[in-house]
């Protein structure tokens, strides 16, 4: 499929309206079915994540609707990367999308893992870090994740319960519910557990060092590579607090997390909300109900698993409807 069927460029006029793309999706050891409760039309039972935005390598979204329906965001953000972005975000990162949204259905445990910083990723891979965020939209009962150390460790200590294959005993467990939110920074050591579907904000990466998968193997009798030495120095290990409370005003932006690659809100919306926003991309994720959004007289339909992208040049807009909005900005 051509990528630029409109054949975009630098010259033309952008237009300007709510950009939804299709998903890509994941075919993971771990992934279920989930993904149908929110509007994804899974091929197959083991389908672990939808890519929501993604500019990362060949990953790279397609436009769902409107008039750039089939255009690739990186042909969008190439030609118009300041009507896009905002020229404050192109000026920082480029003309490329700095963040990735996805929603992971977790059937099984995931492995235990966790992402590099900025400085180790940026030697190491050429990439960025990988600092995220989760919204948990689905729990199955007794549900849990795995964040962090219960109390400090030392990288004697980690090596030690590896070796033995007693990690889980010296790692943080939440039972999570509907609503939950974390913030997991790079360096932390993680996993969702099985019976979990969230959503997840991060950087533009998609660098992960796997340090322990419950002794799996795939079809063929295989564990999956471990990547025990990279980690080593990648790993905080500081215990640390990581699930955020938050509150719940109705039609307001109620901060979750702000930090320096990404700012979260929760948006309770039961009604109408009028936005101005300045000269930046934003970001609604809908986890529940059906909303719209009210543009110069044209009105755009949006439902739960629909991720929105909110170009920089649209800077007034209404938000109506029933729902439960996440709201992302840098």
């Amino acid at each position: 499929m051509n990528s630029n069927p409109l054949h975009i460029t630098k010259e033309s006029e952008f237009i300007a309206y709510p950009i939804i793309c299709y998903p890509i999706l994941k075919e993971r050891i771990w992934g279920g079915s989930k993904l149908k409760s929110i509007g994804k039309n899974i091929p197959t039972e083991t389908i672990g994540e939808s890519w929501e935005i993604s500019m990362i390598g060949d990953d790279v979204s397609l436009v769902k609707n409107g008039a750039y329906q089939y255009t690739s965001i990186d042909v969008l953000i190439q030609n118009f990367p300041d009507e896009i972005l905002g020229e404050e975000i192109v000026s920082k990162y480029g003309v490329q999308f700095p963040l990735l949204f996805k929603f992971l259905d977790a059937k099984t445990d995931l492995s235990i893992q966790l992402h590099p910083n900025d400085a180790l990723a940026r030697k190491r891979h050429n990439s960025f870090g990988k600092t995220e965020m989760w919204y948990i939209m689905e729990a199955e009962e007794d549900a849990r994740i795995i964040l962090g150390f219960n109390q400090d460790s030392s990288a004697e200590e980690y090596i030690q319960h590896l070796e033995n294959k007693t990690l889980p005993r010296i790692l943080k467990e939440y039972r999570v519910k509907t609503g939950d939110v974390f913030f997991i920074q790079t360096g932390t050591v993680h996993a969702i557990g099985g019976g979990v579907l969230l959503a997840e904000i991060q950087q533009t990466s998609d660098i992960t060092y796997r340090i322990y998968d419950w002794d799996r193997v795939d079809a063929d009798g295989n564990p999956r590579e471990l990547h025990v030495d990279l980690a080593l120095e990648a790993i905080d290990y500081k215990a640390k607090e990581t699930q955020i409370l938050y509150e719940q005003t109705p039609n307001a932006s109620n901060p979750l997390v702000h930090c320096p690659f990404f700012r979260t809100n929760f948006i309770p919306l039961s009604g109408q909300v009028s936005k101005t926003k300045n000269a930046r991309f934003y970001v609604y994720i809908c986890t529940e109900g059906t909303f719209e959004i009210e543009y110069e007289n044209n009105s755009y339909h949006f439902q739960a698993g629909d991720t929105v992208l909110i170009p920089a040049i649209m800077k007034e807009f209404e938000l109506k409807g029933n729902a439960k909005l996440l709201e992302i900005y840098i």
